[in-house]
């Protein structure tokens, strides 16, 4: 198969975005596909990934926030590197500026695409103080679903998400987690007594330090006694966060085994962000045999089994929050049964078993769109149920 993998987000930026294009990347090498991903391009991004050639199109990166960049590519300049390539599918991800020129440019070539809903684009114009903004930038996200040959969402809540918003063609891909990094053997008493001297249990976090993620609301935790909360990431808020949460150890940004040290060393994890379509950060932790207390919305609520691998709180009560960080936190026999629950909960969700699903979606679209109407495809198109 030849697929183009067209990014709205890519080295040297990790979110997960990136992090999920990496093991879609190494699947698509080890089985013999040839691949080429388009790019916003950046002064640091490689020509290959994992013997994958990388084009980058021109972009620019946003003033508040550098690691981000908006593509100014033409949907012909993505045509020609289409034309050239010959995919067979192209995969949009988290598709938005780039991934909207690159399927008018698919459309034009008669190509199929395969649209993944990752990022909840209108719910982040609110966190950042633009509310009248989320009806508009929703609009532009059905322009570019409801056009794609086949949609793919990551949790019941964003397959829900769409289909509100008369998107068809949907479809559930979960995301992998490599439990061979992510594991309790990494767990790290050094570490550990690095980042609470004082024995304390480690209430951690991972994640961007941006607005939608909401880690400002980790300040109840500030005054629970006997435990150390712990901000793994980096981001624009950092400054503002460090200024809220003054007892908070502040470890930057992690990655590798670094990352893997830090998960399995706490003792609980902690995620506040109700708009994740997913939520990679919670399997990494369950993975760790950590338990998850998070908000109950968004990709976490089919994450989490409440009462047995963490606690989901209601949105917007931290009260709850920081009652269900306390339970577990003070509770040691529950917070180890709901760690071995969370450990086993997920040890077969291998990104080799997801990366052959995606593989089968793509046949699916290829399929869909050589079966399709000469005219009015899109509208007439039946919407299959996950």
């Amino acid at each position: 198969m030849r697929v183009a993998l067209v990014a709205e987000s890519f080295l040297p930026h990790m979110n997960g975005v990136t992090h999920s294009l990496l093991r879609v990347i190494d699947h698509l090498a080890a089985r013999g596909d040839d691949v080429l991903v388009l790019a916003p391009r950046t002064a640091e991004l490689p020509a290959t990934v994992g013997g994958v050639n990388v084009e980058g199109v021109p972009s620019f990166a946003l003033p508040a926030y550098r690691n981000v960049r908006v593509a100014t590519v033409t949907r012909n300049r993505i045509a020609k590197s289409l034309r050239a390539f010959r995919p067979d599918v192209v995969h949009l991800a988290s598709p938005f500026v780039l991934g909207w020129q690159a399927m008018i440019a698919a459309e034009r070539l008669d190509l199929p695409t395969v649209a993944i809903y990752q990022t909840d684009v209108p719910a982040y114009a609110a966190r950042y103080g633009f509310p009248f903004a989320e009806a508009l930038l929703w609009q532009h996200v059905q322009r570019i679903h409801q056009r794609s040959t086949l949609n793919l969402a990551p949790s019941s809540y964003a397959v829900r998400q769409l289909r509100e918003h008369q998107i068809d063609r949907v479809r559930t891909w979960v995301r992998g987690v490599d439990s061979a990094r992510f594991s309790p053997a990494k767990r790290d008493d050094a570490w550990r007594e690095l980042v609470a001297p004082n024995g304390e249990r480690i209430v951690g976090f991972v994640g961007r330090l941006a607005a939608e993620k909401q880690v400002e609301d980790l300040r109840v935790l500030a005054t629970l006694q006997g435990v150390k909360l712990v901000i793994v990431g980096d981001g624009p808020q950092r400054a503002r966060l460090e200024q809220l949460l003054p007892t908070a150890h502040f470890a930057g940004f992690l990655g590798g085994d670094d990352l893997a040290r830090a998960v399995a060393s706490f003792d609980v994890f902690v995620h506040p962000g109700e708009s994740e379509t997913f939520c990679q950060t919670i399997q990494e932790a369950m993975a760790s045999a950590v338990p998850v207390v998070a908000t109950g919305r968004g990709g976490p609520v089919d994450l989490v089994d409440s009462s047995r691998t963490g606690w989901l709180y209601s949105p917007g009560n931290l009260h709850e929050l920081r009652e269900r960080v306390a339970d577990l936190a003070g509770d040691t026999a529950k917070r180890l049964a709901f760690a071995s629950a969370a450990h086993t909960a997920v040890r077969d969700r291998s990104w080799s078993s997801v990366c052959d699903a995606l593989v089968e979606h793509y046949r699916e679209a290829i399929e869909l769109h050589a079966e399709r109407p000469i005219a009015g495809w899109r509208a007439a198109a039946p919407a299959r149920r996950s």
